[in-house]
């Protein structure tokens, strides 16, 4: 039955368009289950959070929480994604995998440990913009949370905690030359120039590699140059994607980035704040995850916990590799799975 209440939940969320910034309805639809609880939900925005029977403001809590929105469908569906269908022992639809399942697997998971009292302290908070990193998301709600002791982020990662992931830091950076016409040789052509910066990048190696992230990685994703074919262009724009590993801050690899660029280079971070996060493989709650199997690893892919200052990893049912796919789906095998393996982890990784 708790398995079917978490599957019907799941297909109403698939139902409800919730991208980015548009999650209301969804959030609506989240709140209504919660409130037949018999909880009172607090909701900010389309954040939503919700304590503990048991819960006791005087002692930190354990955080659960997973994010209500999804990316945009592509073109290249197959399949209604609003339209939630089981074929083959697959759920299909936008966000079933990253993160709906998690999404109510964790609230499922809430509701029965709650159940009964309990001295873990819980908060269940479902965040809105989290694949926008957007500022009405987790960046709203992480300063009105109070102390934390570790905190549980819902994302598919096959049910293995995500002890570590990258951070992300998004730079802009501007080549500069100098124009002129394009059938004499005058001008400086910042298209030749980006070039030169481009392998710069691609081929430079941070020192400090970390054993669970790997190395510092810098891609060039996005450039523009020029205004008609006769013209030398004397700008090139390009946008890199750093991510990073907990051995720098976004700060400092930003302050090597500038440093490395020539004269004619000015370079801007859109935000220092998503640095890599994660949780000591020493922690209680880690060490009753390898007692119980599971295979602690770190993530490439960012999610809420960047924001989060408190100890934190990711878990959750489905593979990273579906998400932001078309035919999105989860398996029903990996759903009915979570619920009773987060409620091991959390009843005994914490000495409750």
């Amino acid at each position: 039955m708790d398995n079917q209440e978490s599957l019907e939940l799941l297909e109403r969320l698939i139902s409800t368009p919730r991208c980015s910034r548009e999650e209301k309805a969804a959030a609506d639809i989240l709140q209504q289950d919660i409130v037949s609880h018999g909880y009172k939900p607090e909701r900010i925005g389309d954040n939503i959070l919700c304590r503990s029977r048991w819960y006791d403001g005087s002692r930190p809590a354990i955080l659960l929480n997973s994010h209500i929105d999804t990316v945009r469908p592509t073109a290249s569906w197959t399949r209604d994604p609003y339209r939630p269908v089981i074929e083959n022992g697959c759920l299909y639809g936008i966000g079933s995998n990253d993160a709906g399942a998690s999404l109510v697997s964790l609230l499922q998971a809430f509701y029965q440990i709650d159940s009964r009292q309990n001295s873990l302290n819980l908060l269940f908070l479902a965040t809105c913009q989290e694949e926008v990193s957007g500022e009405g998301g987790m960046k709203q709600m992480a300063p009105l949370l109070p102390e934390i002791s570790f905190a549980l982020v819902g994302e598919p990662t096959g049910m293995q905690p995500a002890i570590a992931e990258k951070g992300l830091m998004v730079l802009d950076v501007n080549v500069h030359g100098r124009s002129g016409h394009a059938a004499r040789d005058e001008g400086i052509n910042a298209i030749y120039r980006a070039v030169d910066v481009v392998s710069m990048l691609r081929d430079y190696r941070f020192e400090r590699e970390s054993a669970l992230l790997g190395p510092v990685r810098m891609t060039v994703t996005v450039m523009h140059s020029g205004t008609q074919h006769n013209v030398i262009p004397d700008l090139c724009t390009m946008t890199v994607d750093v991510r990073s590993n907990e051995c720098y801050s976004n700060r400092e690899i930003f302050g090597i980035i500038r440093s490395m660029l020539p004269e004619w280079c000015d370079v801007h971070a859109h935000s220092f704040t998503l640095n890599s996060s994660g949780i000591s493989p020493e922690h209680p709650i880690i060490r009753r995850a390898a007692a119980m199997g599971l295979t602690p690893f770190g993530s490439p892919t960012l999610s809420d916990q960047a924001i989060l200052n408190c100890p934190s990893f990711k878990m959750g049912p489905g593979d990273s590799a579906r998400s932001h796919t078309a035919d999105e789906y989860i398996r029903l095998k990996e759903l009915a799975d979570a619920v009773p393996a987060y409620i091991a982890l959390l009843n005994q990784g914490t000495g409750a």
